[in-house]
């Protein structure tokens, strides 16, 4: 009978404790098992999952390492870190390649100047959309053969994806953009 009395009396204080603890909180008591009223909910989205690190290197050999949103390009990113790139002006894709297979006409100009060349270097550059006809027009146009390279690139065309978080982006010396 004491026993019983006993296990009474623990079965009591057991509810008691659970009923005093806050929401989604594990009770355990000397003799019973943990006791929890919902399961944890999934941790939210941060902004670190669509942030990236891109280092910006200028002519001097100065480097910065900004933040930048993925989704947006290159130029965007210098733009609202006050690095200078030089003017740009684009349209939406000539064309994007969508498989091997089927290339999807966009009916946009692409690239409009070719001021904002820059060099990149680092891990995922080889995410970056190849370049277009429209790209390298505006390469060879506006820059010397002397100065361009496999790695040069147009800073509004290069789109940051998660792959580009500590990606190097070097930037040449600026053509002359302010004659009238």
């Amino acid at each position: 009978m004491a026993l019983r009395l006993a296990q009474k009396f623990v079965n009591v204080g057991v509810r008691a404790t659970v009923a005093r603890a806050p929401p989604n909180v594990a009770v355990r008591t000397l003799s019973a098992p943990a006791v929890v009223d919902e399961p944890a909910a999934p941790s939210a989205p941060s902004v670190f999952d669509v942030i990236v690190h891109v280092t910006f290197v200028d002519p001097s050999g100065a480097r910065r390492k900004v933040a930048g949103r993925i989704g947006e390009n290159l130029w965007e990113t210098g733009e609202q870190h006050g690095i200078y790139l030089g003017p740009a002006s684009w349209t939406a894709p000539w064309q994007i390649k969508r498989t091997d297979d089927w290339i999807e006409p966009q009916y946009g100009e692409g690239a409009g100047t070719g001021f904002d060349m820059v060099l990149l270097s680092g891990p995922g550059i080889d995410t970056a959309r190849p370049k277009d006809k429209c790209e390298e027009r505006m390469l060879n146009q506006y820059w010397e053969p002397e100065d361009l390279f496999p790695e040069s690139r147009l800073a509004h065309q290069i789109v940051l994806t998660k792959a580009m978080d500590g990606m190097i982006v070097y930037v040449p010396p600026r053509l002359e953009d302010d004659i009238p």
